[in-house]
C-alpha cells in the first residue's frame, strides 16, 4: 500500500494494490474508488485532500510488514 500526495492538484491517492485500475466509482464528491478488472478495490483518490483529511500527520499502527518512507 502506498500513499501519494500531489500538491499541484491537492489530491491524495492511496494505492492498495499494484494491479491496474479498470473502472472507477465516485462515492462522494471528490472521493473515487478504483477497481481492477475483477472488481477488486485497488485504489482511492481523494480530490481537495487538504480540506478532507489531516495531511500534517500520518500514524501507522500494528502493520504486519515493514514500513518504508520515501521523499
Amino acid at each position: 500500500m502506498r500513499l501519494n500526495y500531489f500538491p499541484e492538484t491537492d489530491s491524495l491517492y492511496i494505492d492498495l494494490s499494484d494491479r491496474v485500475s479498470a473502472t472507477s466509482n465516485e462515492i462522494s464528491e471528490g472521493i473515487v474508488l478504483d477497481y481492477d478488472a475483477n472488481g477488486e478495490l485497488v485504489g482511492i483518490d481523494i480530490d481537495n485532500a487538504s480540506q478532507k483529511v489531516d495531511l500534517n500527520r500520518l500514524t501507522v499502527s500494528r502493520m504486519p510488514g515493514p514500513v518504508e518512507t520515501a521523499a
